[in-house]
């Protein structure tokens, strides 16, 4: 089976790139499981495309092995795009989940519901080989709400309101990746890697 490194300490992204991957024959493995460690990189795209691409070459080559690495933020229509690219490192070093939402909504707290408007980004680069490189990029719109709901998810998911009124942290971990960014991007992604494994 061949293994593919994913660029990324987070376990739910490594196990959803491994779910994807292993019908094709691709075992997704960390760096660290392998002896080898990834040096932190900087991050210095304008889009998230090419913060992945940074990241994906920086573990090709560091590797020698095919590399996996995504890039995601959230985007609001009334702040203009913020925080974007920003979005890990929106309200400082050193602050957490609910620092970022505590400064999104306190940012946002003047904004009318009709204009709190945003959606989540994902962008997959996928490096096979020096001439193999393979992208995706996923989108899920949704709404700003006024205070974090729900226990689940992660980051900015207390916030973000999906269509049926309910936030990304009330989802079962099935019902995200149905609609998500991230899933959004892996099914795009998967097409793709079939594509060049089996010629579909």
């Amino acid at each position: 089976m061949t293994e593919f490194i994913i660029a990324s300490n987070n376990q739910k992204k490594i196990k959803e790139l491994d779910r994807i991957l292993n019908p094709l024959g691709i075992c997704a493995v960390t760096a660290k499981s392998k002896g080898i460690f990834l040096d932190d990189v900087e991050e210095t795209g304008e889009t998230f495309a090419e913060n992945a691409l940074i990241k994906a070459k920086a573990a090709f080559e560091k590797t020698g092995m095919p590399a996996v690495a995504d890039d995601s933020g959230l985007c609001v229509d009334a702040l203009g795009g913020a925080p974007g690219v920003y979005s890990a490192r929106y309200a400082g070093e050193g602050a957490d989940d609910s620092d970022r939402i505590a400064k999104l909504l306190e940012n946002m707290k003047d904004v009318p519901f009709e204009k709190r408007t945003a959606h989540f980004v994902c962008s997959i680069c996928c490096i096979i080989d020096k001439d193999t490189v393979i992208t995706a990029q996923g989108r899920c719109d949704g709404v700003i709400g006024t205070a974090p709901i729900g226990e689940g998810g992660f980051g900015y998911d207390p916030v973000f309101m999906t269509g049926d009124g309910r936030s990304f942290a009330e989802l079962s971990a099935e019902e995200k990746d149905g609609i998500s960014h991230r899933g959004n991007a892996l099914r795009i992604l998967e097409r793709e890697l079939k594509k060049h494994y089996k010629g579909e």
